[in-house]
């Protein structure tokens, strides 16, 4: 039900509290991952599109949560069109998590921002970011692309947002995979503001 980012996140979590908690001296300090849990969640955001020149107009606004989509069943971000090689930028300020290429995904960055929200971007042509390297708004993160199983498909980044804390309003039991979109934001929603 919970995305993998979601676990690893919340594992890592509790993890550290457990190591704070065992040891007598540092036990004072096992409150302290989630008060900085807290501090992000006041940080504000602010994004731009991740598309170098992309407009509202180079994504469907109805693809997010779309089914059938393949052997995802359902479609949990949007993709914008652009030309194979046109610059990927980092919608937000953050902290690339990890790189990886394979999968469906194929060439793919992970982004932590703000209000502890993973930002992220697939089918990539070519990664620039590389682990934990520290973001501001619209660094390039890598071309677009059409790996993974976007292989013959047009180019284009496929973008999502996933949060580890659930929110349970956007739980919808109506369609397919409903309990899932409470770990999924529409980035559609995000980047017109």
């Amino acid at each position: 039900m919970i995305t993998s980012t979601t676990k690893n996140f919340l594992v890592s979590l509790f993890s550290w509290m457990g190591f704070l908690y065992r040891n007598r001296k540092t036990r004072k300090y096992t409150l302290f991952p989630l008060i900085i849990i807290g501090v992000g969640f006041l940080i504000p955001q602010k994004m731009v599109i991740p598309v170098h020149g992309a407009t509202t107009k180079d994504w469907d606004d109805n693809s997010f949560w779309a089914h059938p989509w393949g052997s995802s069943i359902t479609h949990k971000g949007i993709d914008i069109f652009k030309e194979k090689g046109t610059d990927v930028v980092s919608a937000t300020y953050g902290l690339v998590m990890y790189t990886y290429e394979g999968r469906k995904g194929g060439k793919t960055v992970m982004v932590l921002g703000p209000k502890w929200r993973f930002h992220y971007y697939a089918h990539l042509d070519q990664v620039d970011a590389f682990p934990f390297q520290p973001l501001k708004l619209g660094t390039k993160l890598g071309t677009v692309g059409n790996t993974g199983n976007a292989i013959g498909k047009p180019p284009h980044l496929h973008y999502s947002i996933t949060t580890p804390f659930p929110y349970w309003w956007l739980r919808d039991p109506d369609v397919i995979q409903g309990n899932r979109k409470m770990f999924y934001l529409d980035p559609d929603t995000w980047l017109r503001n």
